[in-house]
């Protein structure tokens, strides 16, 4: 008769990395104790057990997929794993012990941007996952129905106003509201109907909208077919330290920019 061990065997066969996602420190010293032939690295919102390789996790993600996907990404961008490797992640389901474990085999297609835009732009990663999912909303459902495009500049918000000048009156020039909030949220799609750029703090304050950016564009490449909304996203980005997420009207795709270059491209439909 078979053991259940030999019959789940095949999960954790030919694996070539270990990822153990929030483990506790005497989870973490079971694997690094044994002196695993594997590469064993640690996904977590600090690296609170002093692991040897270490994968940061900016964000907690209800969602197991996403949080998985989140960190393979992560260890791609970090050389950790390439594609063709095959990974079992432990993970926690339920309340405890981790308690779950998810054979992955890493592919290309998972180096999608999002690691970088959540985990290395200076703005605080649940802002920059806000306005990101507010772009998406906005590139799945439209304006009443009908597409509409957006720009939305994330952090260094003194900057990006020194380099901007308004369009028209400022909705949120004596409010105190931040990203985040439904009510906000609602704001937002409502006023992207209009002219000019969002700009954001790093803590998600919203500083103004209707802003027309007016930093340089010479020497900022963008790919052909991109519009001036694109192009002034990529050039506020080269000169300030903000992250800029721009929603295409004409193709619907959203797109991130930093350091004046694109770093995600994404259709909201597939998000």
């Amino acid at each position: 008769m078979s053991a259940l061990s030999d019959l789940l065997g095949d999960v954790v066969s030919d694996v070539e990395s270990v990822f153990l996602f929030s483990p506790s420190g005497s989870h973490y010293e079971r694997f690094a104790d044994a002196e695993l032939d594997e590469q064993v690295v640690v996904v977590a919102p600090e690296n609170d057990v002093d692991a040897e390789t270490y994968v940061e996790l900016p964000l907690e993600f209800d969602n197991i997929r996403d949080r998985i996907k989140f960190g393979v990404e992560g260890a791609l961008e970090q050389d950790l794993v390439e594609e063709g490797d095959v990974v079992a992640c432990s993970v926690r389901i339920f309340e405890g012990d981790p308690d779950g474990v998810v054979r992955v085999r890493v592919e290309e297609a998972m180096r999608s941007g999002i690691y970088d835009l959540f985990a290395n732009s200076r703005a605080d990663p649940s802002v920059i996952r806000d306005v990101f999912e507010v772009a998406i909303e906005l590139g799945k459902k439209g304006q009443k129905g009908k597409p509409v495009g957006a720009l939305f500049v994330v952090g260094d918000a003194g900057k990006v106003m020194n380099k901007s000048r308004p369009l028209s009156y400022n909705p949120f020039e004596k409010s105190h509201v931040h990203v985040g909030d439904p009510i906000v949220n609602v704001m937002l799609k409502e006023f992207s109907r209009l002219d000019g750029a969002f700009v954001i703090s790093d803590s998600g304050k919203l500083v103004s909208a209707y802003r027309y950016l007016e930093p340089a564009a010479e020497g900022v490449d963008i790919p052909k077919g991109l519009g001036a909304r694109h192009m002034a996203g990529a050039a506020i980005t080269r000169d300030t330290n903000a992250t800029a997420i721009v929603l295409s009207e004409s193709d619907g795709l959203v797109r991130a920019f930093k350091g004046g270059q694109i770093i995600l491209e994404i259709d909201p439909e597939e998000y």
